[in-house]
């Protein structure tokens, strides 16, 4: 993203009001384009690579207001950007964009949308569906049927994906000629012209330049295997036909997912790869109409940054930055007032001039409030311990979905039933929106993408035998309401552990058991870290605790079930077997010995006299 290269001089005084702007940004490079209300190009823009995924947040603003210097006053934006998967990604983009042009409209999405949008943009007849199929520095094939469902096959960055790219190309060469080498002790004439194109002396440099190189360095790379296939170099004639063939076969699957076999799909090529090597774009196309007999397949007539252009073209001149609506059948409650946990304590609005003591004292006493409010909500209480009791039972398994400290409670919570009763850990699961990274830090918008919080479990293989507890302190939280839409597709029974009694369900989503004490403000008005946080780990405890205590995993107030990982718990569990069986400590810690330390089995032994 360093520097910029100027293709051509602006039009002069052009009428801004009419304009309409187009970025598209990949792995290679950022192309703006600057188009008027006739689709005539004015004036074109390139710099760097942005990939969303790679960006930070200022460094997207900065790619986006460097191209706003260029064209500070279009009438309509459309930013497509690699790596904008989710919603949180494009609402990334949009805060940028509108830092760029401000009060401007604009669309926000991918790369693989302004692509497919510039292919739509043809003046053919409308096939039953078109695919584009992309090899740049990266792979993907993307398309839309008649009906407007789309499919994506690949585009799952060079670590997971990226098969028949610039880069799957170059990283298999290297992987070859090194095979090779290992093989035969001779360095085959393909590896001889990537140490020149490299400026490398012998192979074991090649270890060190891979670990510094980019991706699209390594990518660049790939030039020199088309050139070596050309003059019949027979490893590089290998590797770019299977790449050619997994092109063709993702194509065709990203097809079979959106018409039946048989059906006239319009194919079209874009990417690096395809513009610069014509014969290995023919070599898709024939492999492709061998897989696919109705294929029409040519390169995309224009770049995708078009469908930038005709995306930015579709707004509607009062709206502001757009992007894909979210789900429509992810609905969320109305709130009919304010959550409680919003508003202000009248106790700590001097919170800031209280003497620490006094605050202490205070903050202590909030807390103090919160087992009668819990007490209160005992009906429901036992009513969601007896669902995940029975989830248990069917061989279901207990998610607690959430955001922030409510989804971090959650994966807590779940971690702790593996040692403490010895359930596997599929068996109790948590998941945080945003995954991983949100258990240390805060992700800014994976809370607001409901469509995330469906697929997630969507791919935790969500079945009618499942509970789902979604925790949100205000009950209002996307991410939560898209668990639910997955929960209630497949049957699966759904709680809703909350601290907000003012909520409206839609008709139809209603969780079967609502947990929402009232707590009252938080000391720190809005913090629901605070007595919500508390509250919601009250709670967990009581709904895995006493599940398990029912599945029998509890004798009297003991954990007989607990997983003796260390030297305190084998203690523990010396100190559980003497007291259910009156063995003394040698004798106990034998009986463990030989049942493999299963306290339940050891208790057995001795009561049996073994």
């Amino acid at each position: 993203m360093v520097g910029s290269i100027r293709v051509r001089k602006p039009a002069s005084a052009p009428s801004l009001t009419r304009t309409v702007l187009g970025i598209e940004a990949g792995g290679t490079r950022t192309v703006a384009l600057l188009a008027d209300a006739t689709d005539r190009a004015l004036d074109r823009f390139e710099t760097g690579p942005a990939n969303l995924r790679l960006l930070t947040d200022a460094q997207l603003r900065a790619v986006l207001r460097q191209i706003a210097q260029r064209f500070p006053h279009p009438g309509a934006v459309g930013v497509g950007l690699a790596g904008a998967r989710e919603a949180s990604d494009r609402k990334r983009i949009r805060a940028a964009a509108a830092l760029a042009w401000p009060d401007v409209p604009c669309w926000v999405g991918n790369d693989l949308e302004t692509a497919l949008a510039a292919a739509e943009d043809s003046a053919s007849p409308a096939p039953a569906a078109r695919v584009i199929v992309i090899s740049g520095t990266g792979s993907c094939c993307y398309g839309r049927n008649a009906a407007g469902l789309t499919a994506k096959v690949g585009g799952w960055g060079h670590l997971l994906g990226d098969q028949g790219s610039g880069y799957d190309i170059a990283l298999g060469a290297l992987r070859t000629v090194v095979g090779e080498y290992d093989r035969n002790g001779a360095w085959p004439r393909l590896g001889q012209r990537c140490l020149r194109a490299l400026q490398l002396n012998e192979p074991n440099d090649l270890v060190t330049w891979l670990h510094a190189a980019s991706k699209a360095e390594i990518a660049a790379l790939a030039v020199e295997v088309f050139a070596a296939a050309q003059t019949g170099d027979r490893l590089a004639t290998t590797i770019i036909a299977h790449a050619a063939d997994t092109l063709a076969t993702h194509a065709a699957a990203c097809a079979g997912r959106l018409v039946k076999i048989g059906v006239r799909v319009e194919f079209f090529g874009t990417g690096g790869t395809f513009r610069h090597q014509p014969r290995f774009a023919a070599a898709v196309k024939r492999r492709l109409q061998a897989r696919w007999p109705q294929a029409v397949f040519r390169i995309l007539p224009r770049d995708g940054v078009w469908g930038a252009v005709a995306l930015a073209r579709k707004l509607e001149p009062a709206r502001r930055v757009v992007g894909p609506s979210p789900p429509a059948d992810i609905l969320i409650p109305a709130a009919t007032a304010p959550s409680p946990t919003e508003e202000r304590n009248p106790r700590s609005t001097h919170l800031d001039r209280m003497p620490l003591g006094e605050a202490i004292r205070l903050m202590l006493s909030e807390d103090a409030r919160l087992p009668r409010a819990l007490r209160r909500e005992q009906v429901h209480i036992e009513r969601a311990v007896r669902l995940v009791v029975a989830a248990f039972r069917r061989g279901g398994r207990l998610f607690y979905v959430g955001a922030g400290t409510s989804g971090r409670l959650g994966v807590l919570d779940a971690s702790e039933c593996p040692p403490t009763f010895s359930v596997p850990p599929e068996m109790v699961q948590g998941i945080v929106a945003g995954g991983h990274p949100a258990l240390w830090s805060s992700l800014e918008g994976a809370e607001d993408d409901g469509e995330a919080g469906r697929q997630a479990l969507e791919f935790r293989g969500i079945t009618r035998r499942d509970v789902v507890v979604g925790i949100a302190a205000s009950g209002r939280t996307p991410f939560v309401w898209g668990a639910f839409q997955a929960a209630r597709n497949v049957g699966a029974k759904t709680v809703l552990l909350c601290f907000n009694p003012n909520l409206r369900f839609p008709r139809g989503t209603r969780p079967a058991v609502v947990l929402a004490p009232r707590i009252g403000p938080e000391v720190l008005t809005g913090s629901t870290r605070l007595k919500a946080g508390t509250a919601t780990k009250l709670l967990l405890n009581l709904l895995t605790t006493l599940a398990m205590v029912r599945l029998g995993k509890v004798v009297e107030n003991l954990m007989v079930e607990v997983r003796p990982s260390n030297a305190k718990l084998r203690d523990r569990a010396v100190r559980i077997v003497r007291t259910l069986t009156g063995a003394d400590a040698n004798l106990a810690t034998a009986a463990l010995e030989r049942s493999g330390w299963g306290v339940k089995r050891a208790v057995a032994r001795l009561r049996a006299g073994r």
